[in-house]
Formats: C-alpha cells, sequence, structure tokens
C-alpha cells in the first residue's frame, strides 16, 4: 500500500470523526429534546389517568337493565413477597404478580432502583371461572384476599357467598432462588362452579421495557420461545409480528428478553395454547408484547390442585442449566436453551470450552478486560499450531514466486492448462499444497463464530465497564449524532474502530508475505475492503466482542511477525530443493497426485473433445 493510499484512509476517518463533532448537538439542543420527552411521557401518565378515572366513573354508574349481580369496586392493595434475588408484589386485584423486581441488576442508565421485569398493566395473567349458575368470571376482576403464611409462602384467597367455599393462589418462594412456585387450590367450589368444569382457560399478556442501551439488539434477542412436552423447542419470530396456534402439549412458555426471562412452567401441561408477539413501535420503551391463550387442567373438588412454577430472572447458562441437575432426561426443562449459542457446533464449543473458561477465569476475581484477554490468549494457543503450518505454507508460496513468474511468462493464457500443470508439478516437487492454508482458517471460523455468539448474550458482561466503555454488553459510542448514516447508524464505536485498525494491519501484512499474482489487483482491493466492512456490521455490536476480536487480531499479528522473523526464506527453499530431490523418481501420492490426475483427466477429455470437432466440421 502506497503512501497516497494511508493518506486517503487517514482522512476518511478524519471527515468521519470531525462531521459527527460537528454535528454534535448542543447542551441547550440535548435539554431541549430533554424537555420534549419529558412533557411527552407527561402527557402519556395523564392520558392513563384520565383512562382511569374514566373507568373508575364509569363503573360507578348504575346499570339500565342490570342482568346480574356486578361485582364491588375493588381498592387495590399490594403484599410482598421476596427473598435474597427478588422481589414480587401481590395485588388483590385478581391475586396476580402486580410488579417483579430483581435485586441484583439495574435498568442501563439506573444505578439507584432494583431492575424491574414488569409493573402494573404491563403485565397480566387471569384465568377464566364458569359457575354453576352459567355466569362467565375473570379472575383479573375478583378480589383476592392475602394471606401470609409464612416469609416465603403468601396465600391469595378468593372468596365465595358459600362461607367453606374459596379459590386460593398460593405463591411459595425459596430463599436464594429465582423460581417461584405458583399452585391453584379449590376447596369446596364443586357447589359454586360448573361440574363440567373440567380445564380453566388462562390468558397471560405482559409487554417487554427497554432495559439495556442497544435496542437493536434487545430486539433481536427478545423472542417468545416454548417447549413441547416431549423436549422439542419451538420459538415466534424476533422481527416481525408473529402467532402459532399449538395443538401439541406445552410444557413450558417464555417470554424472553435479551438478558431477563419469564417463564412458566406447568407441572402437567398447557393444551390448545395459541401465542402472539407483536414488536413494538420503536418510540416507545417496549420491545415487544406477548400473549398466550391457553387451557390447563383444573379440578373443582380440590382433590387435585393446578400448579405451576414461574422462573423471572437472568438468562444465565449456569443458572437455568441447574434446574436440570439430578432429573432423568424425560423430565429436563432445558431452559438453557433461552441462551442463544448458535448453531449446533458452535454451541458446543460455547458450552464445552467457552463458558467453563470464562467462568473459570472470573472465579479467580480478576477484571472482565483480563478475563478476556486470557481467554484470547488460550484460544490463540490451542489454533497455534495449525497457524503456524498456515504460515509456513504461505512463506513456500513465496519463495517460489520467482519459478512461479517464469512457468507464466513460458505458458501464455491461452495454454492455461499446461500453466496450471507445470504449477502444480512444481508445487509437488517442492512438497507444497495450495490447500494447507485453508485448514487453519477451517479450524478457527467455528471459534470466532462462538465468541460472536457468545458476548452479545453473556449477561456476565452486562454492566462491565472497560477504559472509556462503561458496559461491554452494549456498544461504546465515543461520538453520535442526531441523524442515521445508511449502515453505521447515529454512533462511532471505539472498540470497533480500533479493531478496524487491526484488521487493517493484519490484511497488509498477509497481502506482503503472501504471493499474488500481479493481475489480480482486484482481488487485493477487495481484501483491503473487507476491514471496512467489519466497521459498519461491528459498530452495534457488543463492545466485549469487539474488544476480543481487537486482542485476537493484536496476537495474530505478532505471531506473524515472530514467524517472519524465525523462517528464512533462503534456507526454506534450500530445504525444498534438497526435498524436490530426494522424492525424484518416487511415484506421487497425496492431493498433488490426485489433482495431477485430475489436470491429466481434463487435458484428455480436451483433446478428445478437439478430434470430435474437427471431424464434425470436415
Amino acid at each position: 500500500m502506497d503512501r497516497n493510499t494511508w493518506i486517503g484512509f487517514f482522512l476518511i476517518a478524519a471527515i468521519i470523526v470531525g462531521f459527527s463533532l460537528l454535528t454534535r448537538p448542543s447542551k441547550q439542543e440535548i435539554a431541549e429534546r430533554q424537555r420534549i420527552n419529558d412533557s411527552i411521557a407527561l402527557s402519556q401518565q395523564m392520558q392513563i389517568e384520565a383512562q382511569q378515572l374514566s373507568e373508575a366513573i364509569a363503573a360507578e354508574q348504575p346499570k339500565a337493565e342490570p342482568v346480574a349481580q356486578t361485582e364491588p369496586q375493588i381498592e387495590e392493595s399490594f403484599t410482598v413477597l421476596e427473598n435474597s434475588k427478588m422481589r414480587l408484589y401481590l395485588t388483590n386485584r385478581g391475586g396476580r404478580i402486580a410488579r417483579a423486581e430483581l435485586k441484583e441488576y439495574k435498568a442501563y442508565g439506573d444505578t439507584v432502583n432494583d431492575l424491574c421485569l414488569f409493573r402494573g398493566d404491563e403485565a397480566d395473567m387471569t384465568f377464566t371461572l364458569v359457575t354453576a349458575n352459567n355466569r362467565i368470571l375473570s379472575t383479573h376482576n375478583l378480589a383476592f384476599e392475602p394471606i401470609v403464611e409464612s416469609d416465603s409462602v403468601v396465600r391469595m384467597r378468593l372468596r365465595t357467598e358459600a362461607e367453606e367455599a374459596w379459590l386460593d393462589f398460593v405463591y411459595t418462594l425459596p430463599a436464594d432462588d429465582y423460581m417461584l412456585r405458583f399452585t391453584i387450590a379449590p376447596h369446596n367450589m364443586h357447589n359454586v362452579l360448573a361440574q363440567n368444569m373440567t380445564d380453566m382457560e388462562m390468558l397471560w399478556r405482559q409487554r417487554i421495557p427497554q432495559q439495556e442501551r442497544g435496542r437493536k439488539f434487545e430486539e433481536r434477542y427478545a423472542q417468545l420461545q416454548y417447549m413441547l412436552v416431549g423436549g422439542d423447542m419451538e420459538k415466534l419470530s424476533e422481527s416481525k409480528s408473529d402467532n402459532k396456534k399449538e395443538s401439541a402439549r406445552v410444557k413450558w412458555i417464555g417470554y424472553k428478553d435479551q438478558f431477563f426471562s419469564t417463564v412458566l412452567i406447568a407441572d402437567d401441561a398447557f393444551s390448545s395454547t395459541d401465542f402472539e408477539s407483536v414488536p413494538q413501535d420503536k418510540y416507545t420503551r417496549y420491545i415487544k408484547e406477548y400473549t398466550t391463550h391457553s387451557s390447563v387442567a383444573f379440578d373443582c373438588t380440590g382433590r387435585q390442585t393446578t400448579g405451576f412454577r414461574m422462573y423471572l430472572g437472568p438468562n444465565h447458562y449456569n443458572t437455568l442449566r441447574a434446574y436440570d441437575n439430578d432429573l432423568p432426561r424425560e423430565q429436563r426443562l432445558h431452559l438453557k436453551e433461552l441462551v442463544p449459542l448458535g448453531w449446533k457446533i458452535v454451541s458446543w464449543i460455547n458450552k464445552i470450552l467457552v463458558i467453563p473458561m470464562f467462568d473459570m477465569f472470573s472465579s479467580w476475581g480478576l477484571h472482565i478486560g483480563w478475563v478476556i484477554l486470557l481467554m484470547t490468549i488460550v484460544i490463540k494457543l490451542i489454533i497455534l499450531p495449525f497457524v503456524f503450518a498456515s504460515y509456513k505454507s504461505s512463506a513456500k508460496m513465496r519463495v517460489l514466486r520467482p519459478q512461479i513468474e517464469e512457468i507464466n511468462a513460458k505458458f501464455p493464457p491461452e495454454k492455461m492448462q499446461e500453466r496450471q500443470q507445470a504449477t502444480m508439478a512444481l508445487y509437488s516437487r517442492a512438497g507444497v499444497s495450495p490447500m494447507s492454508g485453508c485448514l487453519p482458517m477451517l479450524f478457527q471460523f467455528p471459534v470466532l463464530m462462538a465468541m460472536f455468539w457468545f458476548f452479545p448474550t453473556a449477561i456476565e458482561l452486562r454492566g462491565k465497564s472497560l477504559w472509556w466503555a462503561d458496559d461491554l454488553s452494549a456498544y461504546d459510542s465515543i461520538c453520535s449524532w442526531s441523524f442515521n448514516i445508511p449502515l453505521l447508524g447515529d454512533h462511532l464505536s471505539l472498540f470497533c474502530l480500533l479493531m478496524t485498525v487491526a484488521n487493517f494491519a493484519y490484511t497488509y501484512i498477509t497481502m506482503q508475505q503472501q504471493a499474488t499474482d500481479p493481475n489480480m489487483k482486484f482481488m487485493k482491493y477487495m481484501m483491503y475492503a473487507m476491514p471496512l466492512m467489519f466497521l459498519f456490521i461491528f459498530n452495534d455490536y457488543a463492545a466485549g466482542l469487539s474488544y476480543y476480536y481487537l486482542l485476537s487480531l493484536g496476537i495474530t499479528v505478532l505471531q506473524t511477525m515472530i514467524f517472519r522473523w524465525s523462517i528464512d526464506d533462503q534456507k526454506l527453499l534450500a530445504q525444498m530443493e534438497a526435498n524436490a530431490k530426494k522424492k525424484e523418481g518416487k511415484p506421487k501420492s497425496g492431493l498433488m497426485a490426485r489433482l495431477e490426475k485430475m489436470q491429466q483427466e481434463q487435458q484428455r477429455m480436451a483433446r478428445e473433445q478437439a478430434k470430435a470437432n474437427a471431424k464434425r466440421y470436415r
């Protein structure tokens, strides 16, 4: 690369940075934008309160022709159930969970309040009851009485006109756990409810609020997933509105965000289930809205209860996997599948190598930056023999460049087959395989893809800072602007920019050591265009991923320089010539023999075709 090209690249970078700084909004503009957002939020809140007031007034208005007894106005109250990991607010209106907070996490930008999975009307779970006189009631509109049995058990009781008949929603929260036990227990309800009521309709709806800095990736990983009885995993589209009717029995339903999930697990199963997932407008604070309509078995006599478990917690691989410990294969929940780890071979690399290595280094109490550095070094040491073999193959190709140029000069382009045959013969004598340089890339690719999947979904990186990056699970913008640049977005990430520079350096060193055809200049320029493409691709990705790739490229450049200093081209050429003399008279074997045989067969077929064409036109 000449000096003018380097100057061009630096000018492009300077223009991008300078343009972003010049177009960066002023403090007054930022304050005005914040004022407008606050006004919009206040207006929306006033609309909600007005709507609630209107509904309350309408509820108090007498009906013109009452056809049934109406439920009394409910004065809502809350009962707190908590352990060391989470805090739940149970409301007497519907006996449901009205708010769920995780004590060990914070929403992005909030250093005070615990992370809230949902609050108020953002989530609702209601069951349909059919009375003996064929009235259809929804538990959402009924008043429950809270009964605190202990620090870990709260019973929400729905009383009836019959003194000894009631329906209990029992919530049991073990200590130090994200898994809640939820049981529906009827008592003497067989005279109150319809005798043919053997199942109960359930409606579960939840809106997922934005919790992270990068909305784009939070939308990408937010998804409705469920597992069928038997272990098959299914999911709805994460990028568009989707709905699905499931006739098979469902074991659990997961409302998933990028780093957190709410999972409802049936002791028996859900049946006749309809799922719906709707992406929310990007100008709201919500990512997705999930809805499930389903049926669950119900015994109104009370001899059998309807039981669930509910997981409200992080998408942490080891935490989710622990719920399958010591369970038979057919009873395993496979909640760990909520953590996306890539395609099958890639996920196995993450499970058996990346995650255990990350956990081991993290257990030493090291800073996250050192953890990622040690992981990078270990991975580089594992693939070092393959990288060295690839470099040595490239060095052999480089020292053979003068002889290849002689062959190209001897055989013009119209004699391409003769040129290829002579080149293959040269490679065979020198003991060079053109395919040997591909093996390390094939080996490295699954590892690179494993890291590509691991970092954006690793909750361990969430909120962890490194230098200028305050959250390694999100992008680390050093400058931003108020408009969207196609492919790049509205910001520039520094780790991604540094990774691009390192990629340029590595490409330059690689191109210098390889024997390239002067007529293939377009391919050379394409090699330099790839790092620039990575800048646009990874600008929105997790800073931890760009940091890993930066370290990996830096170590690769260092390795390449060490290999270059340790391998003498003249000695290598002399060794290749000595090996060629030893091979004289010996039969060829391996890849080179097969390639030569294929070329000879092609030449034979070409000669026969030429003869046939000559006879045809005589």
